[in-house]
């Protein structure tokens, strides 16, 4: 059985649960709330995670919201503060930044993300809170990144996987300017109920044209073509066996209040009858490093999303590639954690692999 490591590969923090959009396919459940991180908790989270970091090249400590940039210049310095040794990220939807932010970028040298969807008949899901589509103010962020020769990241969501569309939002980004670029098919999870099944045949026709667009001008680093050709270029050599690491990333999520969320950042600021919060402690109270040294036993769902994973193992073929259904995408789309395949597991493995097999004519 596959374990949860002790030490993750990087750590998640909300700075606020605040978000100024108000997206329609948004997971967040208090978005509308200003609940902000304090410095003591930042600081708890540092205690940790500064020795991880000493003993590892490229440690990453990623603010999350909420829109993290709600919280303000001198709120985000200053939780930033304890951290040493770290390569500090943001995921943003880009419109609040400014000059003043892309100053704060460079002092200290984050590395910056950006939530856009494509052109601008593509966003009709990001609306500001007055209904109101946000795509000028997204692109204004961009532009402004751009004008002050700051690299981003962009992440795109896509809600209708229809033909074609793959290779216009790839002509989209090359023009946008980012450097990598990830795709997260919608998911049901969260306050998010709509139902994410596309279509087997829809959605690997998808990734396989995204492939067909890439190949043509390789320029931008794709997340997920890159992991699937890691993987091919792993099975082809007989090193398949060791693509997923022994154990589990735990990848810890810290909410605003303390609270540490296992496996799934999407699991953080809900609750369940019979799980409860979710939550596996919290680091006011309790270490980072002794809540991931006990997680396995931290709260009652880990052990049965760790028995799911088991039953993937022994009935799924694409294992090697997925390692097991996320924890959050077991739970919003079953109601449970062991169970096996979810729309998410089609849509974003099996599919993904099969369309980019599909593209090299290997299938």
């Amino acid at each position: 059985m596959r374990g949860i490591s002790p030490i993750p590969g990087y750590v998640v923090l909300q700075p606020t649960t605040l978000c100024n959009l108000d997206c329609t396919y948004c997971y967040l459940p208090f978005r509308s709330r200003n609940d902000r991180m304090s410095p003591a908790t930042a600081a708890a989270v540092a205690a940790s995670v500064n020795g991880w970091a000493a003993g590892n090249d490229r440690f990453s400590v990623v603010w999350h919201g909420g829109e993290p940039l709600a919280a303000g210049r001198t709120a985000l310095a200053g939780l930033m503060a304890p951290f040493e040794g770290v390569e500090h990220h943001v995921q943003t939807n880009a419109t609040l930044i400014d000059d003043a932010w892309c100053e704060f970028f460079t002092e200290h040298r984050m590395h910056v993300s950006v939530s856009v969807d494509g052109p601008p008949d593509l966003n009709g899901e990001r609306l500001d809170r007055g209904g109101a589509p946000a795509y000028a103010k997204i692109l204004h962020g961009i532009e402004t990144l751009r004008r002050h020769e700051i690299p981003f990241s962009a992440l795109c969501v896509v809600s209708s996987p229809g033909p074609g569309l793959a290779g216009r939002l790839y002509d989209y980004f090359l023009g946008l300017g980012c450097d990598v670029l990830g795709i997260n098919i919608e998911e049901q999870e969260g306050v998010n109920a709509r139902v994410n099944d596309f279509g087997t045949d829809a959605v690997r026709t998808f990734w396989a044209e995204l492939v067909t667009a890439w190949r043509r001008d390789p320029r931008i680093h794709v997340r997920e073509i890159e992991w699937t050709l890691r993987y091919a270029g792993a099975v082809l050599s007989g090193g398949a066996d060791d693509v997923l690491p022994a154990a589990l990333d735990p990848i810890p999520t810290i909410a605003a209040d303390g609270r540490v969320f296992l496996l799934s950042p999407e699991l953080a600021g809900f609750t369940d009858a019979h799980y409860g919060d979710f939550s596996s402690g919290n680091v006011l109270q309790t270490s980072l490093a002794d809540i991931l040294a006990g997680a396995a036993g931290s709260a009652g769902w880990v052990a049965e999303y760790l028995r799911g994973v088991e039953a993937c193992r022994s009935t799924c073929p694409y294992f090697g590639f997925c390692g097991g259904a996320h924890a959050a995408n077991r739970y919003f789309e079953h109601g449970r954690f062991d169970g096996t395949e979810t729309n998410h597991c089609r849509n974003s493995k099996i599919c993904l692999l099969e369309g980019v097999l599909d593209h090299a004519g290997a299938r």
